[in-house]
């Protein structure tokens, strides 16, 4: 006969396998069964002893904790799934429903946990996907016979103050071809590199996603395309994942010829690592390197607007540098405070999201650096867009700063602006949805096929997109600090009709004279 053992704040059961030999009732997962009554416990005893197999325990009775942790162990999916999944049941639905067991998990506590995620001031869509885990982990408890219905399963329209449309978000913030090219601009500045203009202006032209972006590698890169193979996701490890694309979406995307060349350049500056050679790799020091104590070296070349070779022949005291040159590079480290050696060059393999968000993106596209209190970015005004100024009392020796071109856009929000565009140069849905990865499951777009004079209308509508925002970026400046902008404005220049004698064609425009 089986019994009722007292073990702290709850009873097991336990009940006689062999003379001398006793087992306790367990649930699905091999775990000790709690129960909070001797009564309970002592029923569950005398039915596993007479059954003469371990029991399982009664449905519902397994505690939420024990189910989350079987049920990952049983999960067998991409590293960048598993973190999530992982990061979504230890932070928002262990603290609240670990001890509960899965029968006593009712609609209206499913409904409180996710009204008090909302009031701890997570945004709408990232409560969606926790809850979305929850019921997944649930319907899959159901299955298993552990309850008998799926407690976080939202019935439509139910309990809803203004329909679907309080479940949206904010609108995403999005910018035109000629704010690609300012932001990517002032990136390169902030950065120090060109690496970080070509990047912007790829993922404005082009659609990516970030990890596409960064784990894009040189040989996918050709002429007149770029294949998207694999991605690069990160880790909450740090480490970089070598991956495929979200939701498989690999796929050939258009490059018009401009952007090709400029994508060849930079791959001859590629990263070589993991075995492979990446197109772009990290501007911020690695772990554990001397981080930037002040301005670069390039910084003090565009200052004086001369090359870096000069600033050097100046530091190195020869005799080469002509006395009114010299005086311009002396007065240009005074201005930014530059310190020999006190930058490292021991950077980071490849970019990490957050990081190139805070410190190059969101201060390129707002003018401010983030923060509970967002402060300008120091600069010195001449020669345009600016010089960042870094370094102590960066902005006591500023003497400008600049304005916002798109306040809210995100790296993402490059991606909604190049749907924006081929919407604005008639794109057919179909070779949109092929350029960006995404699957239209209608039947209409069953019957529907892209074809090479498609691509090649997108190809020249991105081109004379490009063309205008130079035009007008010219117009503003006609040179840039940053090598490979004022190197296209230079060409563009040029081959202008509006510098060729009785020259043919017409003048693209980004907007009114």
């Amino acid at each position: 006969m089986g019994y009722a053992e007292k073990r702290g704040g709850y009873w097991r059961a336990r009940y006689k396998i062999e003379p001398g030999k006793y087992g306790t009732v367990q649930d699905a997962t091999g775990a000790k069964v709690e129960f909070r009554t001797k009564r309970e416990a002592k029923k569950a005893a005398d039915e596993a002893e007479a059954t003469g197999r371990r029991p399982v325990a009664p449905q519902g009775r397994m505690r939420f904790g024990n189910w989350a942790n079987a049920w990952y162990e049983r999960q067998d999916l991409a590293a960048s799934t598993m973190q999530n999944y992982r990061r979504h049941i230890e932070e928002h639905l262990l603290p609240t429903f670990e001890d509960r067991e899965l029968g006593s998990i009712s609609s209206a506590d499913v409904d409180t946990w996710a009204k008090s995620e909302r009031a701890a001031g997570y945004a709408e869509a990232s409560v969606k996907t926790w809850r979305g885990t929850l019921h997944l982990l649930l319907a899959d408890a159901v299955d298993e016979g552990l309850i008998p219905s799926n407690p976080a399963t939202k019935r439509r329209g139910r309990g809803k103050r203004a329909g679907r449309s309080r479940s949206r978000g904010p609108e995403k913030a999005i910018t035109t071809a000629l704010g690609v090219l300012l932001i990517a601009e002032r990136a390169a500045l902030l950065s120090g590199r060109d690496d970080e203009f070509t990047a912007l202006v790829t993922l404005g032209f082009t659609g990516m996603r970030w990890g596409e972006l960064v784990g894009l590698e040189a040989e996918y890169v050709r002429p007149a395309e770029v294949r998207i193979e694999w991605q690069l996701y990160e880790l909450d490890s740090g480490e970089m994942h070598r991956c495929p694309p979200k939701d498989d979406s690999r796929r050939t995307v258009i490059v018009p010829s401009w952007l090709a060349g400029l994508l060849r350049a930079q791959t001859a500056r590629s990263c070589s690592c993991h075995g492979r050679a990446y197109v772009f790799s990290g501007h911020r020091a690695a772990n554990g390197a001397a981080r930037q104590l002040g301005p670069k070296l390039v910084d003090v070349a565009r200052r004086a607007g001369v090359s870096t070779g000069t600033v050097s022949a100046v530091l190195n005291e020869r005799d080469s540098v002509a006395a009114a040159t010299r005086e311009k590079v002396v007065r240009a480290i005074a201005d930014l405070g530059y310190v020999r050696g006190a930058t490292t060059t021991t950077l980071a393999a490849h970019w990490r999201r957050t990081g190139f968000a805070t410190w190059l993106f969101q201060p390129a596209a707002t003018g401010r650096y983030p923060g509970k209190e967002p402060r300008p970015v120091p600069i010195l005004g001449e020669p345009w867009p600016g010089v960042p100024v870094r370094g102590r009392n960066a902005a006591g020796r500023s003497d400008t700063c600049w304005v916002p071109i798109a306040p809210g856009l995100t790296p993402h929000g490059l991606r909604h602006t190049y749907k924006t565009l081929m919407i604005e140069l008639g794109t057919p849905p179909v070779l949109m949805d092929e350029q960006l990865g995404h699957l239209d499951g209608s039947v209409q777009a069953r019957y529907s096929h892209t074809t090479p004079e498609m691509r090649e209308r997108l190809r020249d509508g991105l081109t004379d997109l490009w063309t205008a925002a130079l035009e007008v970026r010219r117009e503003i400046r006609p040179g840039s600090p940053v090598r490979v902008l004022d190197d296209l404005l230079s060409e563009g220049a040029r081959s202008s009709p509006k510098f060729l004698p009785n020259g043919p064609g017409r003048r693209l425009r980004a907007g009114p004279s």
